[in-house]
């Protein structure tokens, strides 16, 4: 998969970008990442953003050299090639793992972070976009929530983790994980389950199953069907 960022502040992506499970998949060739600062897509006296028109607080971001950004990617991408152009919003649909899914079976993640008072809302307009939401609370600008958005994606291309690893994790089947335990077998008078240390992997597994189950009925039963 290739990852494009549009973004004022591409620093804030680099670091992350080289760390864990991301870091190892762009190692690794599964992901690549390139990212694109929106000022150096302005054209001569312009400016990334401008007050809005009607009145009100706040700037808000120009379509132009998004829009332009957008198109160039576009231009130089296979023409076959399955894409989509994300941008976190609070006005978004709800993020999900199944979204998380979806994604990951492209071939191209165009993430176009706004910021101040978010972008001008013609750009949806003139770009096929999907709007995503992380939940009801306001951020400073789209960076965090696409670093989310990209960490929860990346981990599902192939070749990131193992499938048995993505398989087991929360919400692939609708539950939450199973709680998880490692080294003492106990500490502070807290031990461990007794059937994880017994060797038995079906009763290991059917324990997990069922501790998957309770979790989610009594932590998330909004996900039960």
């Amino acid at each position: 998969m290739a990852v494009e960022i549009v973004t004022l502040f591409p620093e804030v992506f680099a670091p992350f970008v080289g760390l864990s499970i991301i870091g190892r998949a762009v190692e690794g060739g599964s992901i690549s990442v390139r990212y694109h600062n929106i000022l150096d897509a302005l054209k001569d006296g312009e400016r990334a953003d401008a007050t809005p028109y009607g009145g009100g607080p706040g700037m808000v971001m120009r379509l132009e050299p998004i829009v332009r950004i957008v198109d160039r990617i576009a231009a130089e991408a296979p023409v076959y090639e399955k894409r989509a152009v994300v941008v976190p919003s609070p006005s978004g649909k709800r993020f999900e793992q199944a979204d998380a899914v979806a994604l990951s079976g492209l071939d191209r993640l165009v993430l176009v972070c706004g910021h101040y008072e978010g972008i001008d809302e013609r750009l949806g307009a003139v770009v096929d976009i999907r709007e995503f939401s992380l939940g009801d609370f306001v951020l400073t600008g789209g960076e965090l929530p696409a670093l989310a958005i990209l960490d929860s994606t990346a981990r599902l291309v192939e070749g990131a983790i193992r499938p048995e690893s993505a398989r087991s994790e929360s919400f692939m089947e609708g539950t939450l994980d199973h709680p998880s335990f490692t080294r003492p077998p106990s500490f502070r008078g807290v031990d461990v389950p007794e059937v994880l240390l017994s060797g038995d992997h079906a009763r290991i597994a059917e324990w997990r199953r069922e501790q998957s189950r309770e979790r989610t009925r009594r932590r998330r039963p909004d996900l039960e069907t």
